[in-house]
């Protein structure tokens, strides 16, 4: 007899349908978040500073349906971007999906909650400025959206040896 796994185990990205690509996003706000790019290494450099439609408490979008009308630059992620996207925080479901590691178990999929993304270390809420607020980015400079959240366990590799 074996488990019944999860659909992000047992369904590519491509094959998703909606509904299940859009419930891996944790809702940590971090993709949302400015970030630079440095000109001569084309490093990512973070910030603490949200699109002005996140809601810096709740990390969620004010106006996820209109989002890319308001703010021109806004990506609507899809299976097919993810290959050319290097800015997506080292948490973010896409990018361990994709990467083949599974969800952590912080993850609301996972724990039943959304409290645990923010218990985990991985939210934003609380840490980030509007940039209707936040005046300069290069002022705002911040190393943690850009890495794995401080003290959450790390991911378990789906894949070994090119095996599910």
């Amino acid at each position: 007899m074996t488990d019944h796994l999860p659909f992000w185990r047992t369904t590519s990205l491509q094959d998703m349908t909606a509904s299940q690509w859009e419930s891996l996003c944790d809702g940590c706000g971090r993709c949302c978040l400015n970030k630079l790019r440095d000109e001569d290494t084309d490093e990512i450099i973070w910030t603490d500073v949200s699109c002005r439609l996140l809601d810096t408490q709740t990390c969620r979008c004010t106006d996820y349906e209109r989002r890319q009308k308001k703010i021109p630059d806004c990506i609507s992620l899809t299976p097919a971007l993810l290959d050319d996207i290097d800015w997506l925080p080292p948490s973010c479901a896409y990018r361990l999906l994709r990467d083949g590691f599974d969800l952590p178990e912080w993850h609301p999929l996972r724990s039943g909650t959304d409290d645990t993304v923010l218990k985990a270390g991985a939210s934003a809420s609380g840490r980030c400025i509007s940039e209707r607020r936040a005046g300069l980015l290069e002022n705002h400079i911040a190393d943690w959206p850009g890495t794995w959240p401080e003290g959450a366990p790390p991911c378990v590799a789906l894949r070994q040896n090119g095996n599910s």
